[in-house]
Protein backbone atom coordinates (compact mmCIF):
# COMPACT_ATOMS: atom_id res chain seq x y z
CA UNK A 1 0.00 0.00 0.00
CA UNK A 2 1.35 3.46 -0.67
CA UNK A 3 0.44 6.62 1.39
CA UNK A 4 -0.21 9.73 -0.97
CA UNK A 5 -1.55 13.34 -0.64
CA UNK A 6 -3.74 14.78 -2.71
CA UNK A 7 -3.08 17.59 -4.56
CA UNK A 8 -5.09 19.67 -7.16
CA UNK A 9 -2.25 21.40 -8.83
CA UNK A 10 -0.17 24.60 -8.55
CA UNK A 11 -2.66 27.09 -9.75
CA UNK A 12 -5.00 25.85 -7.65
CA UNK A 13 -3.33 24.28 -4.14
CA UNK A 14 -2.06 26.73 -1.66
CA UNK A 15 -0.05 23.35 -0.86
CA UNK A 16 3.06 23.07 -3.10
CA UNK A 17 4.63 19.72 -3.56
CA UNK A 18 7.92 20.60 -2.25
CA UNK A 19 5.75 20.37 0.82
CA UNK A 20 4.75 17.23 0.22
CA UNK A 21 7.42 15.70 -0.28
CA UNK A 22 7.99 16.47 3.22
CA UNK A 23 5.45 14.41 5.06
CA UNK A 24 7.52 10.93 6.25
CA UNK A 25 5.76 8.25 3.88
CA UNK A 26 4.29 10.19 1.01
CA UNK A 27 5.74 9.50 -2.35
CA UNK A 28 2.95 10.23 -4.88
CA UNK A 29 -0.12 12.68 -5.41
CA UNK A 30 -3.81 12.30 -6.31
CA UNK A 31 -4.23 14.88 -8.74
CA UNK A 32 -6.27 15.99 -11.52
CA UNK A 33 -6.76 18.66 -14.80
CA UNK A 34 -8.83 20.56 -12.45
CA UNK A 35 -8.94 23.77 -15.62
CA UNK A 36 -11.04 20.70 -17.56
CA UNK A 37 -14.51 20.19 -17.15
CA UNK A 38 -17.01 17.36 -17.29
CA UNK A 39 -16.92 15.64 -20.86
CA UNK A 40 -13.63 16.98 -21.56
CA UNK A 41 -10.93 14.68 -23.52
CA UNK A 42 -7.70 15.38 -21.63
CA UNK A 43 -4.98 15.13 -24.32
CA UNK A 44 -1.81 12.92 -23.24
CA UNK A 45 0.01 16.39 -23.59
CA UNK A 46 -2.07 18.26 -20.88
CA UNK A 47 -1.01 14.59 -18.63
CA UNK A 48 2.23 14.49 -19.65
CA UNK A 49 3.09 17.98 -18.81
CA UNK A 50 1.30 17.51 -14.91
CA UNK A 51 3.14 13.82 -14.62
CA UNK A 52 6.24 16.11 -15.02
CA UNK A 53 5.74 19.19 -13.24
CA UNK A 54 4.79 15.99 -10.20
CA UNK A 55 7.99 14.19 -10.80
CA UNK A 56 10.30 16.92 -10.82
CA UNK A 57 9.07 17.72 -7.15
CA UNK A 58 10.40 13.99 -6.65
CA UNK A 59 6.92 12.41 -6.30
CA UNK A 60 4.95 10.58 -8.96
CA UNK A 61 1.12 10.79 -9.56
CA UNK A 62 -0.44 7.76 -8.39
CA UNK A 63 -3.62 8.10 -9.70
CA UNK A 64 -6.15 11.05 -10.64
CA UNK A 65 -9.07 11.88 -8.65
CA UNK A 66 -11.33 12.87 -10.26
CA UNK A 67 -12.28 12.50 -14.25
CA UNK A 68 -15.60 13.72 -13.68
CA UNK A 69 -18.60 12.13 -15.32
CA UNK A 70 -21.08 14.72 -17.47
CA UNK A 71 -24.79 14.82 -15.81
CA UNK A 72 -25.71 13.77 -19.63
CA UNK A 73 -23.94 10.35 -18.79
CA UNK A 74 -25.98 10.56 -15.00
CA UNK A 75 -29.59 11.25 -16.55
CA UNK A 76 -28.71 8.52 -19.17
CA UNK A 77 -29.74 11.77 -21.71
CA UNK A 78 -29.70 11.35 -25.47
CA UNK A 79 -26.19 12.21 -25.74
CA UNK A 80 -24.62 10.14 -23.08
CA UNK A 81 -22.67 8.53 -25.77
CA UNK A 82 -20.35 11.28 -27.06
CA UNK A 83 -19.65 12.06 -23.52
CA UNK A 84 -18.92 7.94 -22.81
CA UNK A 85 -16.83 8.42 -25.77
CA UNK A 86 -14.95 11.51 -24.66
CA UNK A 87 -13.97 9.64 -21.47
CA UNK A 88 -13.11 6.23 -22.77
CA UNK A 89 -10.50 8.82 -25.04
CA UNK A 90 -9.13 9.83 -22.06
CA UNK A 91 -8.53 6.92 -19.83
CA UNK A 92 -6.70 5.87 -23.40
CA UNK A 93 -4.49 8.85 -22.85
CA UNK A 94 -3.86 7.99 -18.97
CA UNK A 95 -3.09 4.63 -19.58
CA UNK A 96 -0.70 5.51 -22.48
CA UNK A 97 0.42 8.15 -20.03
CA UNK A 98 1.22 4.99 -17.49
CA UNK A 99 -1.76 5.90 -14.69
CA UNK A 100 -3.86 3.32 -13.47
CA UNK A 101 -6.18 4.30 -10.97
CA UNK A 102 -9.05 6.75 -11.32
CA UNK A 103 -11.20 7.72 -8.61
CA UNK A 104 -14.73 8.96 -9.30
CA UNK A 105 -18.51 9.79 -8.44
CA UNK A 106 -21.66 9.29 -9.58
CA UNK A 107 -23.59 11.73 -7.24
CA UNK A 108 -26.28 13.86 -8.86
CA UNK A 109 -25.66 17.52 -8.26
CA UNK A 110 -23.73 17.90 -5.80
CA UNK A 111 -20.24 16.38 -5.01
CA UNK A 112 -19.76 15.83 -1.29
CA UNK A 113 -22.18 17.86 0.95
CA UNK A 114 -20.89 19.61 3.96
CA UNK A 115 -22.57 22.79 5.48
CA UNK A 116 -19.58 24.03 7.48
CA UNK A 117 -16.28 24.21 6.05
CA UNK A 118 -14.46 25.91 9.09
CA UNK A 119 -16.01 24.70 12.16
CA UNK A 120 -12.99 25.18 15.28
CA UNK A 121 -12.11 22.05 16.99
CA UNK A 122 -11.13 22.54 21.36
CA UNK A 123 -7.45 22.43 19.87
CA UNK A 124 -8.16 25.42 17.60
CA UNK A 125 -8.05 23.62 14.24
CA UNK A 126 -10.69 23.87 11.56
CA UNK A 127 -12.48 21.16 10.25
CA UNK A 128 -15.44 20.44 7.60
CA UNK A 129 -18.94 19.24 9.06
CA UNK A 130 -22.27 18.99 8.59
CA UNK A 131 -26.16 19.16 10.39
CA UNK A 132 -28.79 18.07 9.00
CA UNK A 133 -30.97 20.49 10.48
CA UNK A 134 -29.00 23.13 8.76
CA UNK A 135 -29.47 21.14 5.65
CA UNK A 136 -33.69 20.80 5.95
CA UNK A 137 -33.35 24.82 6.48
CA UNK A 138 -31.78 25.60 3.14
CA UNK A 139 -33.16 26.02 -0.44
CA UNK A 140 -30.79 23.89 -2.29
CA UNK A 141 -30.27 27.01 -4.97
CA UNK A 142 -28.33 28.92 -2.08
CA UNK A 143 -26.49 26.05 -0.82
CA UNK A 144 -23.16 27.65 -2.64
CA UNK A 145 -23.80 31.03 -1.25
CA UNK A 146 -24.28 29.41 2.48
CA UNK A 147 -20.57 27.99 2.67
CA UNK A 148 -18.46 30.00 0.06
CA UNK A 149 -17.48 32.51 2.80
CA UNK A 150 -15.44 29.52 4.44
CA UNK A 151 -13.64 28.91 1.07
CA UNK A 152 -10.85 30.82 1.94
CA UNK A 153 -10.08 31.70 -1.74
CA UNK A 154 -10.29 28.04 -3.11
CA UNK A 155 -12.36 26.13 -5.18
CA UNK A 156 -13.87 22.90 -4.44
CA UNK A 157 -13.77 19.93 -6.39
CA UNK A 158 -17.57 19.90 -6.92
CA UNK A 159 -18.28 23.16 -6.17
CA UNK A 160 -17.34 25.17 -8.86
CA UNK A 161 -18.82 28.52 -9.12
CA UNK A 162 -19.85 28.12 -12.99
CA UNK A 163 -21.44 24.58 -11.87
CA UNK A 164 -23.50 26.43 -8.81
CA UNK A 165 -24.91 28.92 -11.42
CA UNK A 166 -26.81 26.17 -13.01
CA UNK A 167 -27.74 24.05 -10.02
CA UNK A 168 -31.75 25.20 -11.15
CA UNK A 169 -30.86 23.68 -14.35
CA UNK A 170 -29.57 20.58 -12.68
CA UNK A 171 -32.36 19.35 -10.47
CA UNK A 172 -34.23 19.47 -13.55
CA UNK A 173 -32.06 17.36 -14.78
CA UNK A 174 -32.41 14.79 -12.49
CA UNK A 175 -36.46 15.29 -11.64
CA UNK A 176 -37.29 11.90 -13.14
CA UNK A 177 -33.66 9.89 -12.01
CA UNK A 178 -34.11 7.66 -8.76
CA UNK A 179 -32.29 5.01 -7.41
CA UNK A 180 -32.80 2.30 -9.68
CA UNK A 181 -32.46 4.65 -12.89
CA UNK A 182 -29.29 5.89 -12.07
CA UNK A 183 -27.93 2.24 -10.80
CA UNK A 184 -28.73 1.35 -14.87
CA UNK A 185 -27.12 4.41 -15.96
CA UNK A 186 -23.67 3.92 -14.06
CA UNK A 187 -24.10 0.16 -15.73
CA UNK A 188 -24.41 1.28 -18.94
CA UNK A 189 -21.44 3.46 -18.68
CA UNK A 190 -19.24 0.97 -16.49
CA UNK A 191 -19.86 -1.80 -19.28
CA UNK A 192 -18.97 1.05 -22.22
CA UNK A 193 -15.79 1.72 -20.71
CA UNK A 194 -14.33 -1.59 -19.07
CA UNK A 195 -12.87 -2.27 -22.31
CA UNK A 196 -10.51 0.27 -21.85
CA UNK A 197 -9.43 -0.06 -18.74
CA UNK A 198 -8.81 -3.80 -18.87
CA UNK A 199 -6.80 -2.93 -22.37
CA UNK A 200 -4.72 -0.45 -19.65
CA UNK A 201 -5.56 -2.06 -17.06
CA UNK A 202 -6.95 0.92 -15.33
CA UNK A 203 -8.98 0.65 -12.12
CA UNK A 204 -12.04 2.58 -11.29
CA UNK A 205 -12.54 3.33 -8.05
CA UNK A 206 -16.01 4.57 -7.17
CA UNK A 207 -16.37 7.02 -4.16
CA UNK A 208 -18.96 6.64 -2.11
CA UNK A 209 -22.19 9.07 -1.98
CA UNK A 210 -21.23 11.96 0.83
CA UNK A 211 -23.50 12.07 2.85
CA UNK A 212 -24.56 8.13 2.69
CA UNK A 213 -28.45 9.31 2.10
CA UNK A 214 -30.48 11.02 -0.28
CA UNK A 215 -29.78 15.04 -0.09
CA UNK A 216 -32.46 17.52 -0.98
CA UNK A 217 -34.37 14.40 -2.02
CA UNK A 218 -31.43 13.66 -4.58
CA UNK A 219 -31.53 9.84 -5.51
CA UNK A 220 -27.77 8.57 -3.56
CA UNK A 221 -26.87 4.85 -4.28
CA UNK A 222 -23.34 4.41 -3.04
CA UNK A 223 -23.85 4.30 0.33
CA UNK A 224 -23.85 0.94 2.02
CA UNK A 225 -22.78 -2.62 1.65
CA UNK A 226 -25.83 -3.86 -0.11
CA UNK A 227 -25.72 -1.27 -2.71
CA UNK A 228 -21.62 -1.51 -3.50
CA UNK A 229 -22.13 -4.90 -3.59
CA UNK A 230 -24.56 -4.82 -6.18
CA UNK A 231 -22.77 -2.70 -8.30
CA UNK A 232 -19.70 -5.02 -7.96
CA UNK A 233 -21.87 -8.05 -9.22
CA UNK A 234 -23.40 -6.02 -11.54
CA UNK A 235 -20.19 -5.19 -13.95
CA UNK A 236 -18.05 -8.09 -12.30
CA UNK A 237 -14.87 -7.02 -13.52
CA UNK A 238 -11.81 -6.57 -11.43
CA UNK A 239 -11.11 -2.95 -12.79
CA UNK A 240 -14.69 -2.09 -11.34
CA UNK A 241 -13.82 -1.00 -7.69
CA UNK A 242 -14.01 1.28 -5.33
CA UNK A 243 -12.50 4.31 -3.39
CA UNK A 244 -13.11 2.83 0.54
CA UNK A 245 -14.19 5.83 1.77
CA UNK A 246 -14.70 5.85 5.92
CA UNK A 247 -15.54 9.11 6.38
CA UNK A 248 -17.89 9.29 3.86
CA UNK A 249 -19.57 5.41 4.69
CA UNK A 250 -19.51 6.05 8.47
CA UNK A 251 -21.51 9.16 7.65
CA UNK A 252 -23.97 6.12 8.52
CA UNK A 253 -23.89 4.86 11.83
CA UNK A 254 -25.51 1.31 10.58
CA UNK A 255 -22.60 1.04 8.32
CA UNK A 256 -20.37 -1.63 9.36
CA UNK A 257 -16.77 -0.45 8.09
CA UNK A 258 -14.94 -3.67 8.80
CA UNK A 259 -17.34 -6.12 7.73
CA UNK A 260 -17.77 -4.00 4.58
CA UNK A 261 -14.15 -3.57 4.01
CA UNK A 262 -13.98 -7.71 4.11
CA UNK A 263 -16.70 -8.25 1.84
CA UNK A 264 -14.79 -6.12 -0.48
CA UNK A 265 -11.56 -8.20 -0.98
CA UNK A 266 -9.65 -7.74 -4.32
CA UNK A 267 -11.97 -4.63 -4.94
CA UNK A 268 -10.58 -1.78 -2.87
CA UNK A 269 -8.55 -0.13 -5.55
CA UNK A 270 -8.06 3.12 -3.55
CA UNK A 271 -8.80 4.27 0.35
CA UNK A 272 -9.42 7.59 1.95
CA UNK A 273 -8.78 6.69 5.78
CA UNK A 274 -10.79 9.16 7.90
CA UNK A 275 -12.25 9.61 11.19
CA UNK A 276 -15.55 11.58 12.03
CA UNK A 277 -16.56 12.63 15.30
CA UNK A 278 -20.77 12.49 15.90
CA UNK A 279 -22.08 14.96 18.85
CA UNK A 280 -25.74 14.10 17.26
CA UNK A 281 -26.92 11.46 14.75
CA UNK A 282 -27.34 14.28 12.59
CA UNK A 283 -24.52 16.34 13.47
CA UNK A 284 -20.93 15.23 12.52
CA UNK A 285 -17.87 16.95 12.30
CA UNK A 286 -14.22 15.52 10.48
CA UNK A 287 -11.81 14.12 13.13
CA UNK A 288 -7.97 13.27 13.21
CA UNK A 289 -7.21 9.52 12.46
CA UNK A 290 -6.57 8.97 16.09
CA UNK A 291 -9.44 6.40 17.47
CA UNK A 292 -9.64 8.53 20.84
CA UNK A 293 -10.84 11.66 18.65
CA UNK A 294 -13.24 10.00 16.36
CA UNK A 295 -16.40 7.97 16.58
CA UNK A 296 -14.62 5.19 14.96
CA UNK A 297 -12.12 2.85 15.92
CA UNK A 298 -9.90 3.54 12.58
CA UNK A 299 -7.46 0.10 13.23
CA UNK A 300 -10.01 -2.66 13.94
CA UNK A 301 -9.31 -3.93 10.13
CA UNK A 302 -5.64 -3.65 8.55
CA UNK A 303 -6.84 -2.31 5.39
CA UNK A 304 -3.54 -2.93 3.93
CA UNK A 305 -4.24 -7.05 4.08
CA UNK A 306 -7.32 -5.96 1.37
CA UNK A 307 -5.16 -4.09 -0.74
CA UNK A 308 -2.42 -6.96 -1.24
CA UNK A 309 -4.87 -8.15 -3.56
CA UNK A 310 -4.61 -5.34 -5.95
CA UNK A 311 -0.78 -5.83 -6.03
CA UNK A 312 -0.70 -9.57 -7.44
CA UNK A 313 -0.63 -11.65 -4.11
CA UNK A 314 -2.59 -14.03 -2.06
CA UNK A 315 -3.06 -12.60 1.72
CA UNK A 316 -4.07 -15.00 4.10
CA UNK A 317 -3.76 -14.47 7.91
CA UNK A 318 -5.38 -16.78 10.65
CA UNK A 319 -7.73 -18.60 7.93
CA UNK A 320 -8.62 -21.76 7.82
CA UNK A 321 -6.45 -23.82 5.19
CA UNK A 322 -10.09 -25.38 4.08
CA UNK A 323 -11.10 -21.37 3.17
CA UNK A 324 -7.65 -20.99 1.65
CA UNK A 325 -7.19 -23.20 -0.77
CA UNK A 326 -11.10 -22.82 -2.41
CA UNK A 327 -9.90 -19.11 -3.00
CA UNK A 328 -6.23 -20.51 -4.34
CA UNK A 329 -8.57 -22.89 -6.22
CA UNK A 330 -10.81 -20.38 -8.19
CA UNK A 331 -8.06 -18.38 -8.67
CA UNK A 332 -6.22 -20.93 -10.66
CA UNK A 333 -9.42 -22.76 -11.58
CA UNK A 334 -8.34 -26.05 -10.62
CA UNK A 335 -10.29 -28.45 -8.50
CA UNK A 336 -8.51 -29.10 -4.22
CA UNK A 337 -8.58 -32.77 -3.10
CA UNK A 338 -8.35 -33.17 0.80
CA UNK A 339 -6.95 -36.39 1.46
CA UNK A 340 -6.34 -36.07 5.34
CA UNK A 341 -9.66 -33.93 6.59
CA UNK A 342 -7.74 -33.27 9.63
CA UNK A 343 -5.47 -30.59 8.24
CA UNK A 344 -8.66 -28.74 7.32
CA UNK A 345 -9.22 -26.43 9.62
CA UNK A 346 -5.90 -25.93 10.33
CA UNK A 347 -5.30 -22.04 10.87
CA UNK A 348 -3.14 -20.32 7.84
CA UNK A 349 -0.30 -17.47 7.08
CA UNK A 350 0.31 -17.33 3.83
CA UNK A 351 1.75 -15.35 1.33
CA UNK A 352 2.53 -15.55 -2.20
CA UNK A 353 2.58 -14.16 -5.62
CA UNK A 354 -0.61 -14.53 -7.62
CA UNK A 355 1.09 -14.47 -11.02
CA UNK A 356 3.73 -17.22 -10.68
CA UNK A 357 2.51 -20.89 -11.49
CA UNK A 358 0.85 -23.35 -9.72
CA UNK A 359 3.97 -25.29 -8.67
CA UNK A 360 5.60 -22.42 -7.31
CA UNK A 361 2.63 -22.49 -5.15
CA UNK A 362 2.57 -25.72 -4.15
CA UNK A 363 6.45 -25.36 -3.48
CA UNK A 364 5.86 -22.72 -0.89
CA UNK A 365 2.57 -25.19 0.39
CA UNK A 366 5.19 -27.87 1.12
CA UNK A 367 7.62 -25.70 3.54
CA UNK A 368 4.75 -25.63 5.86
CA UNK A 369 4.52 -28.10 8.64
CA UNK A 370 1.65 -30.47 8.63
CA UNK A 371 1.23 -30.19 4.97
CA UNK A 372 2.22 -32.22 1.92
CA UNK A 373 1.10 -30.89 -1.33
CA UNK A 374 0.88 -31.82 -5.35
CA UNK A 375 -0.18 -31.90 -8.04
CA UNK A 376 -2.00 -35.18 -9.82
CA UNK A 377 -4.53 -35.52 -12.84
CA UNK A 378 -5.14 -31.95 -12.97
CA UNK A 379 -6.28 -31.68 -9.49
CA UNK A 380 -4.23 -29.98 -6.11
CA UNK A 381 -3.90 -32.70 -3.39
CA UNK A 382 -3.62 -31.89 -0.04
CA UNK A 383 -2.54 -34.02 2.81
Amino acid sequence: MEMTLRWYGSKFDTVTLQQIRQIPGVTGVITTLYDTTPGEVWSRERIREMKAEVEAAGLHVAGIESVNVHDAIKTGAADRDKYIDNYIETLENLGQEDIHLVCYNFMPVFDWTRTELARMRPDGSTVLAYTQEAVDAINPENMFESIAGDMNGTVMPGWEPERMEKVKELFEMYKDIDDEKLFENLKYFLERIMPVCDKYDINMAIHPDDPAWSVFGLPRIIINKTNILRLMSMVDNPHNGVTFCSGSYGTNLKNDLPDMIRSLKGRIHFAHVRNLKFNSPTDFEEAAHLSSDGTFAVNEVDIESFLYWKEGFFYFDDVALVDMMKEIGRWYNIDIEFRNSKIMDLRMHFFANRHQDIFHLIELLNRMERIHAYFEAGKLIIE
